[in-house]
């Protein structure tokens, strides 16, 4: 294998063997399964009806080889342009092999090899495998200990000469935190004076798949109306609740300097080929206008939460509430998150361990278990506890 490709392996091995565990483990037809945000239900009817409507051909070519769809470019721009009160256009939009797609075709547009990427922690577990394998260096920065929010100066902290792009998540896995308007726009100080400092362009890619699934009515406001540098990964699997379909974006802020946004936007297509063939099949992008207005079912998701929160925070555990994502993040009873989730795994109730996101004192639930899941659970969680 290549260095890189050995760096890589090394990153993901305990993700993979976890998830090899789990799927053996929860094949039990009465396991309780909160570890990944897979359906536990029939798929949205929605979904399955857009597929419908553009699975009989309309042409001989409609099953041939397709890039960048017009049409599932100007739905996507139409409706974040009124979603994020940015003008963007068809153009700025590359449709992807959903957001593992859009972060790819983001490293390949901006950064070369050897460059530091800061990344958050705790966070997504697949950044730092996926920028092993794009010859990169992930640099962690940690959130705040006490409410994981951004902790900016941890980012400014991790900025060296060599860094090229910046990864934010909010809504953020795993903690459910959705950062304001006042962080975005201390962080694009501080990119700002980088960059000026290095003679180099740090780059922010704003990881968002979840920006669409939020509680209490709270807002969302993307990093790109504060720095225009900004590139925005998106996928459809969340609020879908569909990873399978592999459907999303990568979106170019529409306030980059004219110069820069008309070379990427020339980048977009060849690059896509370059690194894969990273389109979403025809049928996927052909439904995304219809696919625009499908949701997960939000009061249903608040139900689980704060039902799940409110049984386990009474219960004397310490958790965070998510403002945002289907998961719910706390610490493990002890400090211990392999012991807990394994004493529990031993019930037939399995949890995703912190340390799979660099925080072993801490666990993941993932709220898209069905309600009678979580009844199911909630006794030996609370026994668990006391």
């Amino acid at each position: 294998m290549s260095e890189r490709a050995v760096r890589a392996k090394a990153s993901i091995d305990r993700v993979t063997a976890y998830l090899a565990r789990m799927q053996s483990l929860t094949q039990d037809p009465d396991a309780l399964d909160f570890t990944f945000g897979n359906p536990h239900e029939m798929a949205l009817p929605g979904l399955t009806d857009a597929m419908r409507d553009q699975l009989e051909p309309r042409s001989v070519d409609w099953y041939a080889y397709k890039t960048n769809e017009w049409s599932a470019q100007e739905a996507v721009a139409e409706g974040i342009r009124a979603e994020l009160a940015l003008d963007f256009e068809p153009e700025d939009i590359a449709m992807t092999q959903g957001a593992f797609g859009a972060i790819a075709l983001a490293l390949a547009l901006v950064a070369d090899a050897g460059d530091e990427v800061v990344i958050p922690v705790p966070g997504w577990f697949c950044y730092d495998p996926m920028l092993h394998a794009a010859n990169l260096v992930p640099v962690p920065a940690a959130l705040d200990t006490t409410d994981f929010s951004l902790d900016v100066d941890a980012i400014a902290d991790a900025i060296t000469p060599r860094t090229r792009v910046v990864i934010v998540n909010s809504p953020s896995n795993p903690t459910g935190r959705v950062f304001p308007r006042g962080t975005w726009d201390a962080l694009a100080a501080v990119l700002e004076r980088a960059s000026r400092t290095s003679g180099r362009r740090i780059w922010l890619l704003s990881d968002e798949p979840y920006r669409r699934i939020r509680f209490d009515g709270i807002g969302f406001t993307t990093p790109a109306v504060s720095y225009p540098w900004t590139m925005i990964a998106y996928s459809y699997g969340k609020v879908l609740l569909a990873p399978g379909q592999r459907l999303g974006y990568l979106a170019l802020s529409p306030l980059l300097p004219a110069a820069e946004r008309e070379e990427l936007r020339d980048a977009l297509m060849p690059l896509q080929l370059a690194i894969g063939w990273n389109f979403p099949n025809a049928l996927m992008q052909y439904s995304v206008p219809a696919l625009e207005g499908v949701s997960i079912d939000m009061a249903e998701l608040t139900r689980k939460r704060d039902r799940l929160y409110d049984a386990l925070s009474d219960a004397g555990y310490t958790l965070t509430r998510p403002e945002g994502t289907f998961y719910l993040w706390g610490r493990a009873p002890g400090g211990d998150s392999d012991a807990y989730c394994d004493a529990l795994a031993e019930r037939g109730i399995y949890l995703m361990t912190g340390t799979i996101f660099d925080r072993p004192e801490h666990f993941r639930i993932s709220l898209t278990a069905t309600m009678d899941t979580i009844e199911r659970a909630l006794p030996q969680l609370v026994a668990a506890r006391r």
